[in-house]
């Protein structure tokens, strides 16, 4: 099977744990090799988080349980690359969501 390299989420989580400890626990995780967590908006209650997830053989389901473990749901998946190397977007400023930029 082709190996999973980076996975772009959606997140809402609450405000604890914070950002930097959310994004240390997806890190922990098994085959994970670098994550990016982007504030992308807080309200009151909750936060909206953009999620980069990297590896050379990444697993979707235990990101998912661990943004669950605290709390937090998965919106969307917004991006996925597979493959023996990571194909970056080209370099036009375009994104495949107008939220990213």
């Amino acid at each position: 099977m082709v190996p999973v390299r980076r996975i772009v989420l959606d997140v809402l989580k609450p405000h604890e744990p914070d950002l930097i400890d959310f994004a240390r626990r997806v890190g922990a995780l098994d085959g994970v090799e670098g994550v990016r967590a982007t504030m992308l908006e807080m309200d009151r209650d909750v936060q909206n988080v953009a999620l980069v997830v990297e590896g050379d053989a990444l697993e979707f389901d235990p990101i998912q349980e661990t943004v669950e473990d605290v709390g937090a749901s998965v919106h969307s998946v917004d991006e996925v690359a597979c493959g023996e190397r990571l194909v970056d977007p080209p370099s036009t400023g375009l994104t495949a969501a107008s939220w990213l930029r």
